[in-house]
């Protein structure tokens, strides 16, 4: 079993400026390097996460682990959300 938050390997993939995201929907994803959030469409889509990719990211911490099907990533940052006044 493995250690950390399992994401379906077809949401993690590579924007065009070389960032690694998870693609969250609602044109929102979060940029597995720092955590934070970025607004994600098609036209900033460059390619599904490679295994090589995802080598960087376990030896920079970000990534604990995958498979053919998910990744599994060390904690993240919460989306930001609307609070109740």
């Amino acid at each position: 079993m493995s250690i950390g938050t399992p994401i379906n390997r077809q949401y993690v993939c590579m924007l065009i400026d070389g960032t690694p995201v998870i693609d969250w929907g609602d044109s929102r994803a979060q940029d597995i390097f720092s955590g934070d959030f970025v607004e994600f469409n098609e036209s900033k889509y460059s390619h599904p996460i490679t295994d090589n990719e995802l080598d960087v990211l376990i030896k920079a911490g970000r990534v604990a682990d995958y498979d053919s099907q998910t990744v599994f990533v060390h904690a993240l940052p919460e989306p930001p959300r609307q609070t109740l006044d």
